[in-house]
C-alpha cells in the first residue's frame, strides 16, 4: 500500500488537518506506520479521490516520490505546479528540493526571484541562488555566472 504524509495530504486536498485526523480516527482513512522522519502516514489510494489540484493520475507516483523525500521528484513536481500557476505549492516543493542542495531546484529558484514569479522580485536573492546552483555543479548556472563576472 502506497503511503503519503498527512501534511502532503493537506496540501493536495485542501482538507484541514483536523478534518483529516477525524477521518483517520473514524476509520474513513487508513493510518499507516509513522515514517523514518516521524511523519504521520496515510493510505494514498484513499486520498487520491480527494485531490483538488489539477494533476493527472500519471503524476501520482511523482507526488509519492516527492513526499518520500526524493529531491529530483520534488523539483519535477515543483515545475509541474509552477506551470499550472499554482505558485505557492510549486514553491513549497521547490524549497523542499533546495533544502537538499538540489542544483536544478536552486537554479529554478534563482529564475523565480530574478523574474519575480511567485516571490517578490529580488535580483540579489536570485543571484545568490544562481551562485549556489553553480557551486553545486549546475552547468547552465556556471555559464550564467561566468557571463556576469568579468574575466581578467
Amino acid at each position: 500500500m502506497q503511503a503519503i504524509s498527512l501534511d502532503t495530504a493537506i496540501l493536495i486536498t485542501g482538507i484541514s488537518k483536523r478534518t483529516l485526523w477525524r477521518r483517520v480516527t473514524e476509520n474513513q482513512i487508513t493510518r499507516l506506520d509513522t515514517d523514518e522522519r516521524g511523519r504521520a502516514m496515510i493510505a494514498f489510494d484513499e486520498i487520491a479521490p480527494l485531490i483538488t489540484l489539477p494533476i493527472e493520475p500519471a503524476d501520482y507516483e511523482l507526488l509519492i516520490d516527492a513526499d518520500a523525500g526524493d529531491p529530483d521528484a520534488q523539483n519535477d513536481l515543483a515545475q509541474l505546479f509552477l506551470e499550472l500557476y499554482l505558485l505557492e505549492i510549486g514553491l513549497y516543493w521547490l524549497n523542499q528540493a533546495v533544502g537538499q542542495q538540489h542544483p536544478d531546484a536552486m537554479h529554478n529558484l534563482a529564475k523565480l526571484y530574478i523574474k519575480g514569479q511567485g516571490v517578490e522580485k529580488d535580483q540579489n536573492t536570485g543571484l545568490m541562488w544562481l551562485a549556489k546552483a553553480a557551486a553545486h555543479g549546475h552547468v547552465i548556472a556556471k555559464q550564467q555566472m561566468a557571463a556576469l563576472v568579468p574575466q581578467g
